[in-house]
């Protein structure tokens, strides 16, 4: 068995699969069995009581994470004239029109997340097939078509986290880094939750969460206690 074989073993060994936990101490097993040397993604998956192939029951949004996702956001723009300008002050990495549309025609894809004017989307819509599968297509229902270009910009160097429910009912997001301190992620994990009963669809009936789990980038998935978690948002 080889070195790294035998730590995830070990991390794995830790955690009981077949218990729920209380949310501080989830974080605290995350962090104790994170055994890699780079610094792990924490992410949360969420089951929801919805059944996304009904319009009315899709469940999607975003949120700023109140303390960041501990990594460096870059924030393409398709603006024009004096919104170029706010967006580049605001922190964008990539601002511009037909020119990154063509750059992206051509495979180029070296940015995390897009933002355009409303008055762009017309051009951003050529590109709309590449943008899309990808998660990278701006919509207004997350606040990424808008003419507040500079808070957009802002929001999204913070942390800003779009989600959205998969086919299987299950919303995953990250929360943070495994070396964010507990109080840190535990903010973010709370907001993530409560943005996401906040966008409980009026259509979904019986219970809406279902099963929350932690997990870091290569350890077991901890479920977590709804009851607990839920009480504090």
């Amino acid at each position: 068995m080889s070195k790294n074989a035998k730590k995830h073993a070990a991390a794995m060994s830790q955690i009981d699969r077949t218990k729920v936990y209380p949310l501080g101490a989830a974080l605290d097993v995350v962090k104790q069995t994170a055994y890699v040397k780079f610094d792990e993604t924490v992410d949360l998956a969420v089951k929801l009581g919805v059944d996304p192939r009904h319009a009315d029951q899709m469940v999607r949004g975003a949120v700023v994470l109140p303390n960041g996702l501990g990594k460096n956001v870059r924030v393409l723009v398709f603006a024009k004239g004096e919104k170029e300008k706010e967006a580049l002050d605001a922190g964008a990495d990539y601002v511009g029109s037909d020119d990154l549309v063509a750059k992206i025609q051509a495979g180029w894809f070296e940015f995390d997340t897009a933002i355009a004017t409303p008055d762009m989307m017309g051009v951003v819509g050529k590109i709309g097939k590449l943008l899309g599968p990808r998660g990278l297509m701006p919509n207004p229902k997350v606040g990424t078509v808008t003419f507040e270009i500079g808070k957009a910009v802002k929001e999204c160097k913070a942390g800003k986290v779009e989600f959205r429910v998969e086919k299987a009912g299950i919303v995953h997001a990250p929360v943070g880094k495994v070396s964010f301190d507990a109080e840190s992620l535990k903010g973010n994990v709370l907001a993530l939750i409560e943005a996401l009963v906040k966008a409980k669809p009026s259509a979904a009936k019986g219970t809406y969460i279902k099963k929350i789990s932690l997990s870091s980038t290569m350890g077991a998935g901890i479920n977590l206690d709804i009851s607990e978690v839920t009480a504090q948002i």
